[in-house]
């Protein structure tokens, strides 16, 4: 069967809208579909509608960005979107995302750019303002060719205008799932560390946290990293999780992974075949 569990809509740094997400799945055959917008599950009641009128099965996510050194992800699934505490919690993540924005918008300003938040926030379409549409507005007025070198010269890490943001602590991504009623699934490993033993301690301490699964299946690894990442799921006693953190029409990666019919615990994950 096919399925996708790390799919990103408009409501975070998507281009598709999250009804668009379900018809595309559905064309190519997808079995199981899970939105996993970042930090936001805005997307998410637009999201089961559209799949229960496809009768498609899915997934209630979100991907959670932790503060740590490198990148660290938490997705979460089968959450109570309309949990009031993650609701607080999300609102004050938004608040932090808000004022990078402003400040990078500054910092872009500083360096004789003429771009304004009204420009970005139009670009966005009224959904999150993030970095990918600071990005297009940048190539839009000639600064950059491509959103890519947007990033690679102004906005990612270590470029000029790059300004960090609150996050919360893979501990407190976790709880804050949990307590939401869901499963918390660290996603694509070879991000966090490439390093097999940094990763087993990453694992380790998370496991300790409430950890239940690792995303080992997904075109950001190459096959041997998934064979490594499946082995350290048994290792720990996680369950393995595939998606291809699909953003769009531009992503570089398309939807759906190949996995058998019980590759999960279905009902775990709120999902009903």
């Amino acid at each position: 069967m096919l399925i996708d569990l790390h799919l990103h809509s408009t409501f975070s740094d998507g281009t598709l809208t999250p009804k668009e997400l379900v018809l595309r799945g559905r064309a190519l055959g997808i079995s199981v579909l899970a939105l996993t917008d970042h930090d936001t599950t805005a997307g998410l009641s637009e999201f089961q509608a559209t799949c229960k009128r496809q009768g498609m099965a899915c997934a209630s996510g979100i991907e959670l960005s932790a503060e740590f050194p490198g990148t660290l992800h938490i997705l979460g699934y089968r959450i109570d979107f309309g949990d009031s505490e993650m609701e607080k919690t999300l609102a004050r993540v938004q608040t932090g995302r808000e004022e990078r924005n402003s400040t990078m918008i500054r910092k872009l300003r500083d360096l004789g750019m003429d771009i304004t938040m009204e420009e970005v926030q139009e670009e966005a379409g009224g959904d999150i303002v993030g970095r990918p549409h600071m990005a297009r507005v940048l190539v839009k007025k000639g600064y950059a060719p491509d959103s890519r070198a947007s990033f690679s010269r102004f906005l990612q890490k270590g470029a000029p205008a790059y300004t960090d943001r609150f996050r919360l602590s893979p501990s407190e991504c976790i709880a804050l799932i949990r307590k939401a009623g869901g499963v918390a699934v660290l996603a694509h490993p070879g991000q966090t560390s490439e390093n097999i033993g940094d990763l087993k301690r990453i694992l380790g301490r998370l496991k300790e946290e409430g950890l239940w699964g690792l995303e080992c299946i997904t075109p950001k690894h190459r096959a041997e990293q998934c064979v490594v990442y499946l082995s350290l799921a048994a290792e720990f006693s996680l369950f393995p999780t595939a998606g291809s953190d699909f953003h769009g029409l531009n992503s570089s990666v398309s939807m759906g992974i190949s996995v058998a019919d019980d590759f999960l615990p279905w009902a775990r994950l709120g999902v009903r075949l």
